[in-house]
């Protein structure tokens, strides 16, 4: 399996801004304020790709599939960091499902010699482009000095 047969398969294409590739396979009625119930997708990054930092408004429920392991950098409202690691070996301390809390930034990228990286995320309510905040890498290093490194490398311009 490849990441070209997996982008054929989903009929993946280009997650605006954030990168990588996604698929929305869910979302759930409309609620009062126009918000989805609920939403998932399959997404895949490669590794000349990353998920930029970014924060929601909601909890976002992270689950890895295929491939290598998967490094997701947190940068939580109280000024702490963390960086986790979606991928197969639960006994050795890596998940195969995490949430990451609301308001809290959180970019990724498949683990260092790693290729690629099939994962999904779950929200409720559901995403809205709306709700999507796109990380500044001057603000986020001025926050989180102690990450500066990462955070240049998970950062896209701002538009």
């Amino acid at each position: 399996m490849t990441p070209d047969d997996l982008i054929a398969h989903y009929g993946l294409e280009p997650i605006p801004r954030e990168g990588g590739l996604f698929r929305q396979t869910w979302a759930g009625p409309e609620r009062p304020d126009g918000r989805p119930e609920g939403t998932a997708i399959v997404a895949l990054l490669t590794a000349d790709d990353f998920s930029a930092l970014h924060r929601l408004p909601t909890d976002e429920i992270w689950h890895f599939y295929l491939g290598d392991p998967l490094e997701l950098l947190l940068l939580a409202p109280d000024g702490s960091t963390r960086t986790v690691v979606l991928g197969p070996d639960v006994l050795g301390g890596q998940h195969i499902q995490f949430t990451v809390p609301a308001g809290t930034w959180m970019g990724g990228r498949v683990r260092g010699g790693g290729q690629w990286t099939l994962f999904g995320c779950t929200m409720a309510p559901g995403f809205t482009f709306q709700g999507y905040e796109h990380g500044d890498a001057r603000d986020l290093t001025a926050r989180y000095p102690a990450e500066a490194d990462k955070i240049h490398g998970l950062c896209r311009p701002v538009f």
